[in-house]
């Protein structure tokens, strides 16, 4: 018989530190459950890990050295895709349970817990589904190389609840609200509904997490009593290093309540 973790704190580390992908979405959604279902009560406390559990495939390159295949009615280019965001998922999974993890002693309410640990079980059924889908193509997340990039964001704002939450789900998973209809439009083109309705359920999801983002990120600016607009402007600038590029998905975007006047003129330089 499994022992279960004392507390969400051990058990979101427990997820952190295991190596195996497949092993890790399984832990995720299974302290998810546990959590909703009242097996796990106690939020306690535990030190983070530097770094996640990571499998010895993918090879992790420099950002710039992973190589890009467009998608075309050839499987390379779809094959490489559904890599990429799967290697995105493992490290949304990671972040969600980091978040939990790491500021559990932050003095937040037990809905901050609520709500990014449904962020972390959600994560987990993302990165099945592509994982899945996968072997369809008699391949298997990875067999191709990845970069560590998302994980870097983690390691910038690891200091700061209110800097995660900006460059994380208000820059990083927002960005996939920007891109992910062209990729579902591109499937589709070339006859993969299954590979698109895959990608519109994490659309969906994702401007959820956003929002979810959003919310948790107001309410530290309020806790701090800084004006939410102009911290988030002011993180980004510090710990984004890159620039926010359009077009932007406003329409998704606002679904997720992210403002549009935030964002917008912080581009490019601008």
């Amino acid at each position: 018989m499994t022992t279960l973790p004392s507390s969400l704190a051990e058990a979101a580390k427990a997820v952190l530190l295991t190596n195996n992908a497949e092993e890790k979405a399984r832990k995720s959604l299974e302290t998810a459950a546990h959590w909703s279902n009242g097996t796990i009560v106690a939020i306690g406390i535990s030190n983070p890990p530097d770094r996640p559990g990571r499998p010895e495939k993918p090879q992790l390159l420099a950002p710039y050295d992973v190589p890009r295949r467009k998608i075309n009615r050839g499987t390379a280019g779809r094959i490489a895709l559904l890599h990429a965001l799967s290697h995105i998922e493992l490290n949304a999974i990671d972040l969600a349970w980091d978040i939990i993890l790491r500021f559990a002693n932050a003095d937040l309410p037990r809905a901050f817990f609520d709500d990014w640990v449904l962020v972390a079980g959600e994560e987990a059924r993302h990165f099945k589904l592509l994982s899945d889908r996968l072997t369809d193509f008699d391949t298997a997340y990875g067999e191709l190389p990845a970069h560590d990039g998302l994980w870097d964001a983690a390691t910038e704002t690891r200091h700061d609840l209110a800097a995660r939450l900006a460059i994380v789900p208000l820059v990083l998973e927002a960005r996939g609200l920007d891109v992910t209809p062209m990729m579902i439009d591109k499937l589709r083109g070339v006859d993969d509904d299954i590979s698109a309705d895959i990608l519109e359920t994490i659309y969906r999801d994702e401007i959820g997490h956003v929002r979810i983002g959003k919310r948790w990120f107001v309410f530290e600016c309020e806790r701090r009593a800084q004006d939410p607009e102009t911290l988030w402007r002011d993180l980004v600038s510090l710990h984004f290093r890159g620039d926010l590029k359009p077009p932007f998905n406003v329409d998704a975007r606002n679904q997720a309540e992210f403002p549009e006047g935030w964002y917008t003129n912080l581009m490019a330089g601008e």
